[in-house]
């Protein structure tokens, strides 16, 4: 039995694509006046789609949506076809920095779950005490 396997597995790929989602929009929100820039943005398809582990979300009711987690690998991709200001820069700064506080509450989310894994794990070794 590996002791990190599954669970932390997914988990630390969730927090990487968090922080590379983080970086990328950090980088968007640094260009928001450079001429031309082209905003960039994290593919999440990639990260649902090719899977070779699979978490299966829990349902209680039949008519709730199916939808299952992989580990794929995250793409940055430039986003080419828009423009928002005059100058050739299509960074849309409200939109950067709401995405930028929802990846912040995914990621302590994350955080947080991650610890109470920690914590169980802490809890076994202990013997429950």
């Amino acid at each position: 039995m590996e002791l990190f396997s599954g669970n932390f597995q997914t988990l630390e790929k969730a927090l990487n694509y968090s922080s590379l989602k983080h970086k990328t929009i950090a980088q968007n929100i640094a260009n928001v006046d450079v001429p031309n820039y082209k905003s960039k943005a994290v593919s999440f398809k990639e990260v649902m789609a090719g899977a070779s582990h699979q978490i299966e979300a829990n349902r209680s009711d039949p008519r709730h949506f199916q939808f299952t987690i992989g580990n794929g690998n995250p793409q940055i991709y430039t986003k080419k076809n828009t423009e928002y200001n005059h100058n050739g820069n299509n960074v849309d700064i409200d939109n950067e920095m709401s995405d930028l506080a929802a990846n912040q509450i995914y990621y302590q989310a994350l955080i947080e779950r991650l610890n109470g894994k920690f914590s169980t794990l802490q809890n076994v070794i202990k013997g429950g005490r």
